[in-house]
């Protein structure tokens, strides 16, 4: 799901009296820190949505840049944990409301019924017109990524008997963890109505009857069971 580039940029001039001519390839992986610039610049030029991807791992690593060096600008705890807090409200509102429907076209809620009781609701962009595969793909990396971080982050503060910002990681990890499980859902769900209308219409065309039924019935329970 990405753009490559050519796997060799010179080939050398024919040598009549020596070997034939060598295809000099880039290394596999950034070896300077031009390399790794480039790397990231491409990675925002092929992104249908630059601004929204730029916003969702901007706020995630302040998040965790302001937690893990807080201690070294300032003594004051209320106001380290009261800016961790407000860079962590932004990431996830910004992840569920603008991220998530601009790079996967994908949302979630939760909504309160007429008798109390709440369900939760999940939104899809037509899936004949996928995401950018590097949207998608960076969408996905920063959505299990980042709560694995916080995770490392609680067990060093529990091993070092540091738990004065534990609550902090709790609450972020509450937060990341949320939109990771509401998002695999809402693509869970996506895939499943996609799978749904498939059955319901294309792939049966031309079978009516009873052989129709079967069809239909074969190909919700094993694309229902594929993705869950």
């Amino acid at each position: 799901m990405s753009n490559h580039e050519p796997l060799f940029n010179t080939i050398e001039p024919d040598d009549h009296e020596s070997a034939p001519s060598k295809i000099h390839r880039p290394p596999p992986f950034a070896t300077t820190q031009s390399d790794a610039e480039s790397g990231i610049a491409g990675i925002f030029k092929q992104s249908a949505h630059p601004s929204a991807l730029f916003c969702l791992y901007l706020f995630r690593i302040a998040a965790i840049a302001v937690y893990i060096l807080c201690g070294l600008f300032t003594d004051n705890y209320v106001l380290s944990t009261l800016v961790v807090v407000v860079l962590l409200a932004m990431d996830f509102w910004n992840c569920r409301n603008v991220a998530g429907r601009t790079l996967v076209g994908l949302r979630f809620w939760n909504q309160v019924d007429e008798d109390g009781e709440s369900y939760w609701v999940f939104e899809s962009k037509d899936p004949s017109r996928p995401a950018n595969p590097v949207d998608s793909r960076m969408f996905w990396i920063a959505l299990y990524a980042f709560p694995a971080f916080w995770l490392l982050l609680l067990v060093i503060s529990i091993v070092r008997f540091s738990f004065t910002f534990v609550p902090i990681v709790i609450l972020a990890l509450v937060f990341n963890v949320t939109n990771a499980v509401g998002f695999t859902y809402a693509d869970r769900d996506a895939k499943q109505r996609w799978a749904n209308s498939v059955s319901g219409s294309g792939w049966t065309m031309g079978v009516g009857g009873l052989g129709g039924q079967l069809l239909t019935s074969v190909v919700k329970n094993s694309v229902g069971k594929l993705f869950g």
